[in-house]
């Protein structure tokens, strides 16, 4: 079967078959072929683009600029256009300019001062000129006059419009994106990743529904290192608070509540804000440079407190470590929602009145089940706050069939508990409801109790 093709390009298709060809090879073949053979290569489908040039130096000397690369597209008659573009413009970032610099567009208008530009020898002083339409044209307004002449496009680089972010390139307002690319698009993922598909964190959300047995400042949650997308919040006379990884608090700390506001915390800036009814929420970008405590400041039950960061998936195995050794019971992330629940207020009498409820440390002796109830043998081993005497060995009971909460066999608990005295004064028992207070010890629990018992004295 005969070949249409020259000589010269059955030769070179023997060469654009060889394995492994070189971009530059391929350059040189290409364009061996398009001379050699002319019109006579029946050529289909899109060119070829040449690789990227150079990066040009910066349009700015100082501040914000763009900085530009090109490229050819190799093509034979017949064949489609490239697609895709032949310049591609990137964000640089010089250091800011001095106070005193006349501004990028100012200076533009600046170079027509004193030249005769509308066709008479009359001439302006010009300054720049907003309101027209189309931001990247060079608008100037003259000085002392009603009227404003566009000189064509300002130069690639120039800010849009004063303060705004994006800068104009070829006649064209671009934004950059966390490629530094203008125009590209690209956007951040939650995890800080640019272009990425949230896959590489973990999305923590939850509800904090501890309903407190007693006023004062209870730990809700530890916001690790690396955190992003912090959200808070909590609807109810109580008070968020937030605590340093320093032992220092950054807002309503020390009993005493803070204005509404933004503050500075582990390297982002944290807003707190209070609503009228009664709405407190806390957000914060991130991500933080050092761990942070989460607290709330209980004035009254807690109906619940809504929480959600996104974490780093390697940072999530120490960050359950942490939260376990301050006492926090190990849960798993949950991927995007919290199923609704009814909060749990307290209806005991040590809600009411929390200075009446014994709180201490135990270590659980044993337990005993017994009818509708669970008794505990505990050891007494520290009294944070008591109205009668207890002994160094005490029964705790719990109601119901089961034993809620189950306290394990040889470990040590904060306990806030209710004394019930019969009227006749012949049974006195201390009371584990279900709604009360049982945490495994800590230093945490232990520094959290001794602050309640100074400010809740009795």
């Amino acid at each position: 079967m005969g070949s249409s093709l020259c000589p010269a390009c059955a030769s070179c298709m023997g060469l654009l078959c060889s394995p492994r060809p070189r971009p530059l090879q391929n350059l040189l073949l290409l364009l061996w072929t398009l001379l050699s053979c002319g019109s006579e290569v029946s050529a289909q489908g899109p060119g070829e683009w040449t690789p990227w040039g150079s990066w040009t130096r910066c349009s700015s000397s100082c501040g914000r600029g763009v900085s530009v690369r090109s490229r050819r597209c190799i093509r034979f008659p017949g064949e489609e256009p490239c697609s895709g573009d032949s310049h591609e413009y990137r964000l640089c970032q010089l250091p800011d300019c001095s106070p005193g610099a006349m501004p990028f567009r100012d200076l533009q208008c600046a170079l027509y001062n004193g030249r005769p530009v509308l066709g008479d020898q009359k001439t302006y002083q010009w300054v720049p000129f907003h309101g027209a339409p189309n931001q990247c044209d060079l608008n100037c307004l003259a000085k002392g006059q009603a009227f404003y002449h566009s000189f064509g496009r300002v130069l690639d680089g120039t800010p849009c419009s004063p303060g705004a972010q994006g800068l104009c390139v070829a006649g064209r307002c671009l934004n950059a994106g966390c490629d530094g690319v203008l125009g590209s698009g690209a956007l951040e993922d939650r995890c800080g990743r640019c272009g990425g598909a949230n896959d590489s964190c973990l999305f923590v959300q939850r509800v904090f529904r501890d309903a407190g047995a007693f006023a004062g400042y209870w730990n809700v949650t530890l916001i690790p290192v690396g955190a992003r997308h912090i959200r808070v919040v909590q609807r109810s006379r109580n008070h968020l608070a937030l605590m340093g990884g320093d032992g220092r608090y950054v807002f309503n700390g020390n009993w005493a509540v803070s204005p509404p506001g933004t503050y500075e915390a582990a390297g982002t800036r944290v807003v707190y804000t209070r609503a009228a009814g009664l709405e407190e929420t806390l957000q914060a970008a991130g991500p933080t440079s050092q761990d942070l405590l989460l607290q709330v400041l209980l004035r009254e039950p807690n109906p619940g407190v809504q929480f959600e960061f996104w974490l780093p998936g390697e940072r999530y195995g120490p960050f359950q470590a942490q939260a376990q050794v301050l006492g926090w019971a190990q849960r798993q992330p949950q991927l995007r929602e919290v199923e609704p629940q009814p909060p749990q207020l307290l209806d005991s009498p040590m809600a009411r009145a929390p200075t009446r409820a014994p709180v201490f440390q135990a270590r659980v002796l044993g337990s005993h089940r017994q009818a509708q109830e669970t008794r505990y043998e505990v050891r007494i081993l520290l009294i944070y706050k008591n109205h009668s005497p207890l002994r160094t060995r005490e029964y705790v009971w719990a109601p119901g069939p089961c034993p809620c909460p189950p306290l394990a066999p040889h470990r040590e608990y904060l306990l806030a508990v209710r004394r019930l005295v019969s009227p006749d004064g012949t049974q006195d028992r201390l009371l584990l409801p279900h709604a009360g207070y049982a945490r495994p010890w800590s230093p945490a629990e232990d520094s959290r109790a001794r602050l309640t018992a100074r400010r809740c004295p009795g």
